[in-house]
């Protein structure tokens, strides 16, 4: 299996400093729907891994989570895509559970579901956090320049053998290319 986990915010969609709180604010970044399209039929499994801090803030609650995932689905689908599973993290940052990036909890957890090596793991993230909780799990970190990854690629902690592409679309094109 080919498995690749996506970072929402930043990698699918623009990402918000004041949280993506309803589906209006939902937008996707140019490319990336389709990017998911051509990758869903080269025979990808796709799972997204993103932290919802706005859940344990009571920003929004998992009703509204569900209702912006149920857009994205929508958006992907339309694009020709398919997003297998969709695992987030509702804790705020003081929480100190493995779920929420940098702790590689979601991954471990996406690895053992999918019954794939985490080795075999690869994930795309704009921010440090995102490659370091794949990195730790001992999977593969890709980087994206969109939302974060612009100041993610100047960060020194950048785990070693990060790959790093424009976006979501370079990112398909060069797997795409393998």
């Amino acid at each position: 299996m080919k498995l690749l986990i996506l970072d929402r915010d930043g990698v699918i969609n623009h990402d918000r400093p004041d949280f993506i709180k309803s589906p209006d604010e939902w937008l996707p970044i140019a490319g990336s729907l389709e990017a998911i399209g051509e990758l869903t039929r080269a025979g990808w499994t796709i799972v997204v891994a993103t932290n919802q801090s706005c859940i344990g803030r009571g920003i929004i609650n998992v009703d509204m989570l569900n209702q912006i995932h149920a857009k994205m689905h929508r958006a992907v689908v339309n694009a020709g895509g398919h997003i297998d599973a969709i695992f987030f993290c509702p804790h705020a940052p003081d929480s100190g559970c493995e779920c929420r990036k940098p702790a590689p909890g979601m991954v471990l957890d996406i690895a053992r579901r999918f019954r794939v090596d985490v080795e075999d793991c690869l994930m795309v993230g704009d921010s440090l956090r995102d490659l370091q909780a794949v990195a730790s799990a001992g999977g593969q970190a890709i980087l994206v320049r969109t939302g974060n990854g612009g100041k993610t690629e100047a960060d020194p902690q950048l785990p070693a053998g990060t790959r790093i592409f424009d976006d979501l679309a370079a990112v398909c094109d060069a797997l795409l290319a393998e």
